[in-house]
């Protein structure tokens, strides 16, 4: 049964090296390893291997690498990779040999599946979300990996052209993104969620650019503690990793990543 976008307000590409892939983050997007590996030592069997597909959501600040590190303050050995270009939807991963080919190298434990921001927001835009969805879902587990769909956030105001607040666009992101997963019995990590409500909890954190589409260094760092909840089912709260981020608000953002995760855990598909 789908979810009643209404009734959430009651809950309320081609390769490259890291360095050079860093320099070339923010004007075209990212492909390749992203942060640590796991080697092939002892402890190489408990890594927790993840690859991200989605566009520049997920490479400005380098997500992934944000992730690891927080990971690894937490004692959990990861290894990240990423294929993500600008404005890249899940479509576009479904139909590219790279990505089906990446998605089959190795046996990851999770692959992120990221759409563009905007597709989730309107039924035209699901019209090519989901297919594109379920394709990518059926190679991810054919692989023996589980899918994670990445809940996005809504723009700073909305979406004007659609005739959409900020409430409205977030709440048409979250409903896309709760019926695909609960259709396809995929967890979904709800960034956008709990970026709703450090939003409405704590207005004088900055999560957007000036652009009020991409993530500041704290809306990353969100993420990630989103993403590092979803993952592991535990709170990042007390983690010594802060990204950049001002001890006070990473602070702030590990309790309420953890809280809004996993006191919700069944409503997200994390069991």
């Amino acid at each position: 049964m789908e979810v009643e976008v209404a009734s959430l307000r009651a809950l309320l590409r081609p390769t490259a090296a890291v360095a050079a892939c860093l320099v070339l983050l923010l004007a075209v997007g990212c492909s390749g390893v992203s942060g640590p590996t796991c080697g092939t030592g002892a402890g190489a069997g408990n890594c927790t291997r993840i690859l991200f597909l989605g566009n520049s959501y997920t490479y400005v600040n380098d997500l992934p690498s944000t992730f690891a590190k927080l990971a690894q303050s937490g004692g959990h050995p990861v290894q990240v990779d990423v294929i993500a270009n600008g404005g890249e939807t899940l479509a576009q991963h479904a139909a590219s040999s790279d990505d089906l080919n990446k998605i089959a190298s190795q046996r990851w434990s999770y692959v992120v599946l990221q759409e563009q921001s905007d597709t989730p927001a309107t039924d035209g835009g699901r019209a090519y979300m989901y297919p594109a969805a379920r394709a990518l879902a059926a190679d991810v587990e054919a692989a023996e990996a589980m899918p994670l769909f990445f809940m996005t956030w809504a723009h700073k105001d909305g979406e004007p052209s659609a005739g959409q607040d900020y409430e409205a666009m977030q709440e048409q992101i979250d409903g896309a993104y709760l019926n695909i997963s609960k259709e396809l019995g995929v967890p979904v990590a709800p960034v956008g969620y709990t970026w709703a409500m450090v939003r409405h909890d704590h207005p004088d954190i900055g999560l957007w650019q000036d652009d009020g589409s991409h993530p500041t260094a704290a809306g990353t760092y969100l993420a990630a503690c989103v993403f590092y909840a979803s993952v592991f089912r535990r709170s990042p709260a007390k983690l010594s990793f802060h990204g950049g981020v001002s001890d006070e608000q990473a602070g702030l953002l590990q309790d309420e990543a953890g809280s809004w995760v996993l006191d919700m855990k069944s409503e997200w598909g994390l069991g």
